[in-house]
């Protein structure tokens, strides 16, 4: 019988012969270990605003130097970034930088950050896990833009050194996830409290869909479960969709709707909630949950004016959840 080895990184647990590399189509059996593809091979290097993450409470208006691989474990319709993630990796172009050209970089370009971001970094685990432990000892700050589809274990390892994680919380049903992509709710709600009850500061996006998660209900019950499981002040972002990738025939998500959802979850009774991909909408702001004062103010990824001093309200001294200071 060949030898099979099962992947214990993420819930879909592909058994592998000789070979056959999973899912993800980056993790591979080879010489009878399991191994990766990818490490320190990103295909999409660049220095964002940290905002772009989106990470609303975390060193505004800074830059996060920003890495991803070739690859991912889910295989969601309306991916905005489908050029790396449904592709393996040698499809696409990839740059040498090892981990410790990554930290340098960062430090070179005055980032204060990394964010393993774009595809999952889920499926680039080992590269990224070499890379925040470095970072940490540089005084960089580590950010996760995940999906948080993986096992218990491996995220356990990785949270001692990742700061600040913004977590896709795609839906809120399992016949969403199934259908959107391919994949289960249980792991990603698991893992989201996971980061929490570790220390990483987290915040959450849902992507609007029309026709599939846009009814008052499922943006009820998705602020229900966060507001009941997580508490008010984790910050929820919901990210207007535009067509694209396997949804194309679908239009954009109706201002009405964004304005539904924002509206909403502050009913439910969360802090902080935000409306992404509409510039100018008032949704981009931070405002204060006591006094209701305008604390940053965006346009897009650009920071206006920030009214947050010494982590609290300029005006009514109350302090403002996030990390505000390296």
């Amino acid at each position: 019988m060949p030898k099979i080895i099962e992947c214990q990184l993420c819930p879909r647990a592909c058994r592998l012969s000789e070979g056959q590399r999973g899912d993800c189509r980056v993790r591979i059996h080879l010489d009878g270990k399991l191994q990766t593809l990818v490490y320190g091979n990103p295909c999409s290097v660049h220095v964002d605003p940290i905002e772009k993450k989106p990470l609303f409470h975390v060193l505004p208006n800074t830059g996060s130097f920003s890495i991803a691989t070739a690859g991912c474990n889910l295989h969601c319709k309306a991916c905005q970034n489908w050029q790396i993630s449904q592709r393996p990796p040698e499809e696409t172009v990839n740059y040498d930088l090892p981990p410790e050209m990554v930290v340098s970089e960062a430090l070179r370009l005055g980032a204060q950050s990394i964010a393993y971001t774009y595809s999952d970094p889920v499926i680039f685990y080992e590269y990224a896990y070499d890379t925040a432990r470095l970072a940490h000892q540089k005084k960089l700050l580590n950010i996760l833009h995940t999906a948080g589809y993986i096992n218990e274990k491996p995220l356990l390892e990785l949270c001692p050194y990742i700061d600040a994680a913004n977590v896709d919380l795609k839906g809120i049903t399992e016949e969403f996830y199934r259908d959107m992509s391919s994949a289960t709710l249980a792991p990603v709600q698991k893992a989201i409290q996971i980061m929490q009850r570790e220390g990483v500061w987290v915040e959450l996006t849902n992507l609007v869909i029309p026709t599939w998660n846009d009814k008052e209900k499922d943006i009820r019950d998705l602020c229900r479960w966060v507001a009941k499981t997580l508490g008010p002040d984790v910050p929820v972002h919901f990210s207007r969709f535009w067509p694209q990738h396997q949804l194309k025939n679908l239009p954009p998500t109706p201002l009405e709707t964004m304005d539904m959802a924002r509206e909403t979850a502050k009913r439910e009774g969360l802090n902080y909630t935000y409306v992404g991909n509409v510039p100018g909408h008032p949704g981009n702001n931070t405002f204060c949950p006591v006094d209701n004062k305008l604390l940053i103010q965006r346009i897009g990824y650009q920071i206006l004016e920030n009214n947050i001093v010494d982590g609290k309200c300029r005006f009514c001294q109350t302090q403002i959840p996030g990390i505000w200071k390296i």
